[in-house]
């Protein structure tokens, strides 16, 4: 294996101070993971596609998918329409599949990837936005959910849950959160897959109570009919869907896979992972809504679960969202330093969970600034729709074949230097993608389009077509892309 200095930083800089063996590089449960968004080589590679499925599945059992199943009730569909509702946004796990095959092509991930996509300089901003700041909004509205579940169990052991006591569970849910991240891939591998065995466990026994109380025939006293009953459809769709959506950045997962790792494979371990739970958690959510009042999911699942079972569900809830907000962290921290930090992916993440830990306590002691982050996160898929759909275009422009070397080149030498650092293709098809779906909004504002169809929300469809059509038109469908 050949010796390589650990965590290269952007523009070619290294990270000083690592020795030992961690300094090889080598991807090692229980030992801080040395690579950052620099390129891994071959050597280095390892592992199987299946392991992605655990990664995925753990990410995915959590108390997110309860309340978001719950809510399509809530809307006013009926059971099966909800159910339904369900199976077809999680569809969208397809397209977050696509994107991790990119992985092992390139050896570098997802951050370093859209460079293609975006240039060098113009990526810088798609990592800022999409891949940081978005994040970091994520990780503090999971924290939050968290820590609502862990308060609720420190005093059912009879603690007080006063701002002292609020504060500390915080930290310590983030201090295990982060530990995770900094660690690393190899660790996040190692620990997924107990983690997703236990949650299944413990969801399972939910499963038990919910579905022995479920009423199968539920429909609404007043269903939902014609135009009415296609908008909460399609909103409810959305809703599903911003979830796989958020997960552009899933070669960041994949990419220390040997590059002759089967793309297939890659796609269909990560899509499965995150599909099966997905569709089982967000369905169980719906099930208890058709007996219990859902409005606060935790209270109304309690009232199902015998006393004794009742501690090991709030666990679960919060060890689930620590699985979420570990691959969040990290992808975060690798956004960090493809925005042109010079600092060690460890120090990055740190720093991401020191932000949302912020975020946290100042919605949870201050103010609902988090009520605030929540609607403008309604309106991501506005973004995240168009991003994800020209990511997965230029994979297939390109025949998922890059250059990972020449990715991490950021000089204006770069084949993905383009005019200025910038991929005018890439950036004119987002900005015209994003434009387009903003225009058939129906979230916190009404778009145009929207308005004109009775309040339908086409803004995740159309986004991603327009992006994906105008991108591969501006690149005459791929001829002569750079950097393959």
């Amino acid at each position: 294996m050949a010796s390589t200095i650990p965590d290269p930083l952007p523009g070619g800089h290294t990270a000083l101070g690592a020795t030992g063996p961690a300094a090889t590089g080598a991807d090692h449960a229980g030992r801080i993971e040395a690579h950052g968004i620099d390129h891994i080589p071959d050597g280095e590679r390892h592992g199987h596609p299946r392991e992605l499925f655990s990664v995925w599945a753990a990410a995915n059992v959590n108390y997110l998918s309860l309340v978001i199943g719950g809510a399509l009730v809530l809307m006013g569909l009926s059971l099966w329409q909800a159910v339904a509702v369900i199976v077809v946004g999680n569809l969208f796990w397809v397209v977050t599949g696509v994107l991790a095959i990119s992985g092992p092509a390139s050896g570098t991930p997802s951050e370093v990837i859209t460079r293609a996509l975006y240039g060098v300089i113009g990526n810088r901003v798609n990592n800022a936005v999409t891949g940081w700041m978005i994040s970091v909004c994520y990780f503090a509205l999971n924290l939050s959910a968290a820590a609502t579940a862990a308060f609720a169990l420190v005093e059912k052991v009879g603690i007080p849950a006063n701002t002292g006591v609020q504060v500390a569970v915080v930290v310590v849910i983030a201090a295990l959160t982060l530990t995770i991240s900094v660690y690393g891939h190899a660790t996040i591998l190692r620990l997924y897959l107990p983690i997703t065995l236990a949650l299944v466990a413990v969801f399972a026994f939910v499963a038990v109570a919910v579905l022995g109380h479920t009423d199968f025939s539920y429909a609404p006293a007043e269903p939902l009919t014609g135009s009415e009953l296609w908008v909460t459809l399609i909103s409810g769709v959305t809703l599903i869907a911003a979830g796989p959506l958020s997960y552009t950045t899933s070669a960041d997962f994949s990419r220390y896979l040997p590059r002759t790792t089967s793309a297939k494979a890659v796609a269909g371990w990560t899509a499965l992972g995150a599909f099966l739970p997905s569709v089982s958690v967000c369905s169980l959510g719906a099930f208890a809504a058709t007996t219990v009042d859902m409005t606060d999911p935790q209270t109304a699942l309690e009232g199902l679960l015998p006393g004794w079972f009742t501690p090991a569900f709030l666990l679960a809830l919060v060890l689930g969202t620590i699985s979420i907000n570990a691959m969040t962290a990290y992808s975060a921290g690798l956004a960090l330093q493809a925005v042109g930090l010079r600092i060690r992916r460890s120090v990055s993440v740190l720093f991401d969970g020191t932000a949302a830990v912020a975020l946290t306590l100042y919605a949870l002691l201050v103010s609902n600034f988090l009520d605030t982050v929540s609607d403008v996160l309604q309106l991501t898929v506005v973004l995240l729709g168009p991003a994800m759909a020209l990511y997965a275009t230029d994979i297939v422009l390109r025949r998922n074949r890059y250059d990972g070397l020449a990715l991490t080149d950021e000089s204006p030498d770069s084949p993905f230097w383009y005019t200025g650092g910038v991929h005018r293709a890439g950036a004119l098809a987002l900005v015209t993608g994003v434009t387009s779906a903003a225009l058939c909004v129906n979230t916190l504002y009404t778009g145009p389009v929207a308005h004109a169809l009775g309040g339908a929300d086409l803004a995740l469809p159309v986004g991603m077509i327009v992006s994906s059509a105008v991108y591969a038109g501006l690149t005459r469908g791929g001829r002569g892309m750079r950097g393959v």
